[in-house]
């Protein structure tokens, strides 16, 4: 398995300039009373898909070969990984496929379907859903584009990472959404190359502990995956952005559901963000966190805005 380095996000930094703005880094003084310490708000629900993934999803459309191509690309996803494989193969002028499971965010689906993928609907969960778009691929030659073990994706969502640091040198920890764990472990690359002692800290929810678990035994295993985050709802940990975090991610935490849902509330009191419940997930850690990072410069990774009707009524309603 070879893994991605610095210089391959460096490279997807050029692969994806023209295509994309980038996105600001916010300090709010809300949110530092809230957390305690200085923190920055790094907004990728300010991308064209409303979340993170578009940078991977981008960097490795623009480099597929001709053959792949003309053979059409297949995903599988609960939304925001789905969103970037859309948005980069309509770009590209590739016929695009993703396959979601029941119950998916209607708002992401209606945003895959627009950018003209074709969504396939199958299984009750996002694994299921994987392994039927994994059959698919199989079947009819499709370019099966993963949304953890793909180096390209993981070079270019460490972009987000490199732009932060361009903006503020002197930050001293970093907590990233974790699902499958290629933002985290872009940001791994990142900070280890640029500033060793910066910490890149990986939430996930206690719903959905698999990437939590795979991190903490140093062995990829599966858990129950109920979480209402979609984009931390995997039920088995990835392997590629796994042997990443086991050598250069500095903690892992898990948040319940409820803290998830207060931070949705406190990023839109305290820092006027609409945040999903993945992209609320680094300010319930930060909070879980808050005595440790006391006195310390904060990064907070708002992965993505996506939040559907539903969760955002809940969100108001119990957080």
């Amino acid at each position: 398995m070879k893994l991605p380095t610095f210089h391959d996000v460096l490279r997807a930094q050029r692969q994806i300039r023209p295509h994309l703005a980038r996105t600001p880094l916010h300090r709010y003084p809300a949110l530092d009373d809230l957390v305690g310490t200085a923190t920055w708000v790094k907004h990728e629900n300010y991308q064209p898909v409303g979340a993170f993934k578009v940078r991977g999803g981008l960097n490795l459309v623009a480099q597929l070969s001709p053959d792949e191509r003309m053979r059409g690309v297949i995903a599988a996803s609960t939304g925001n990984h789905g969103q970037s494989v859309a948005f980069a193969a309509r770009r590209f002028g590739v016929q695009a496929r993703i396959v979601v499971p029941e119950g998916a965010n209607p708002g992401k689906l209606a945003a895959m379907t627009g950018m003209g993928a074709e969504v396939i609907v199958h299984g009750a969960d996002f694994d299921a859903a994987r392994l039927h778009c994994e059959r698919l691929a199989r079947d009819h030659g499709y370019r099966y584009i993963h949304s953890g073990d793909e180096p390209l994706l993981i070079a270019g969502v460490g972009t987000q990472t490199l732009e932060m640091l361009e903006d503020e040198p002197e930050l001293e920890v970093i907590i990233v959404p974790i699902g499958g764990g290629s933002g985290a472990a872009g940001a791994c690359l990142v900070a280890h190359a640029i500033n060793p002692t910066l910490q890149v800290i990986g939430v996930q929810a206690a719903a959905s502990p698999a990437a939590y678990h795979s991190w903490h035994q140093r062995t990829l295993t599966c858990a129950p995956n109920t979480t209402l985050a979609e984009g931390l709802a995997t039920g088995s940990g990835f392997a590629m952005p796994q042997a990443i975090l086991w050598e250069r991610l500095a903690d892992f935490v898990l948040v319940e559901e409820e803290a998830i849902l207060q931070a949705m509330v406190s990023m839109l009191e305290r820092a006027h963000t609409l945040a999903e419940a993945a992209g609320a997930a680094p300010l319930a850690a930060a909070l879980h966190l808050r005595e440790r990072l006391r006195g310390r410069k904060v990064g907070l990774v708002c992965s993505g805005g996506n939040s559907s009707l539903a969760h955002l009524r809940q969100a108001l309603k119990e957080g």
